[in-house]
């Protein structure tokens, strides 16, 4: 049965790293939450180091700079490993000394993913590989307004390497589609895709790479994170304890609040976790 915490203290002595989600936990896109970052920041202060690991569909120093923005203190984590980061190497070895074409679906604000590589984004007729970081307005745009250009994407057999997993996320109080909806979209009429992100196993080995570079002696491991399709069914196929956090992008479903509720809630997902908390803190 699940276990229902009053606070990440009450197991940090059984473990030596973290490898942590952030959007849903550290923040909501739009401020940082304090009490999460207080408990980062403690267990390294106590116990080893704090990986973020991110979906987010930028590089490394891109989300540092929306940390500034969002005042998620630099303290609290020891390093960022990001699906944009993943993709972003992915891209730079399909270039293979070349300029890579490529057809670009996103935002003008994840542009880093690809900005300084043999790279450049093309129409469709022209492209090799399309590359999927999002909406390209997830304030007005929902997935089904692509169907006709993912229709054109498939008729040109295009890969889609898609940098975000999820499917939704908070800012704020408001839910936004990903690009992992699109990729979704996509496989569903018969498109390739190559995920970069949780929960798939090459993200985890670069955290892996990060904790063993400050703790090479570091063996316990706790994953701590809010979705399930990505967050939690990454840290079950990895073999890692969970701390589920019930308050994220699944608190909507989470009441009753109880053990064999959560429990349910997390099986309905086919997934598990070890604990859970409402929200991370200390």
């Amino acid at each position: 049965m699940i276990r229902l915490l009053s606070g990440l203290s009450d197991i940090a002595a059984d473990y030596d790293a973290l490898i942590c989600d952030v959007w849903g936990v550290v923040h909501d896109g739009h401020h940082a939450h304090d009490a999460a970052c207080d408990a980062l920041r403690r267990f390294r202060r106590t116990r080893g180091p704090v990986v973020l690991l991110t979906n987010a569909p930028r590089v490394p120093e891109a989300v540092l700079e929306q940390f500034a923005a969002l005042k998620v203190p630099a303290d609290c984590y020891d390093a960022i490993v990001s699906s944009g980061g993943a993709a972003r190497a992915e891209m730079a070895r399909r270039a293979m000394g070349r300029t890579l074409p490529f057809y670009y679906i996103g935002t003008p604000r994840d542009v880093s993913i690809f900005e300084g590589l043999d790279a450049a984004a093309v129409p469709l007729e022209a492209a090799e590989v399309a590359l999927c970081t999002g909406l390209r307005d997830d304030d007005a745009e929902v997935p089904t307004d692509y169907g006709p250009e993912l229709t054109r994407l498939k008729a040109k057999g295009l890969v889609m390497l898609c940098a975000n997993p999820d499917l939704v996320v908070h800012r704020g109080a408001r839910l936004y589609w990903c690009a992992g909806a699109l990729a979704r979209d996509y496989e569903a009429i018969g498109g390739q895709v190559i995920y970069y992100g949780k929960p798939h196993r090459p993200v985890y080995d670069m955290a892996r790479t990060e904790i063993a570079r400050r703790a090479p002696a570091a063996s316990r491991f706790l994953a701590i994170g809010d979705g399930m399709p990505t967050d939690i069914k990454g840290a079950n196929a990895e073999g890692l304890d969970v701390l589920f956090i019930a308050d994220g992008i699944h608190g909507e479903e989470v009441e009753p609040y109880n053990p064999e509720h959560v429990r349910e809630l997390l099986a309905s997902g086919g997934t598990h976790a070890r604990y859970a908390l409402r929200a991370l803190k200390w």
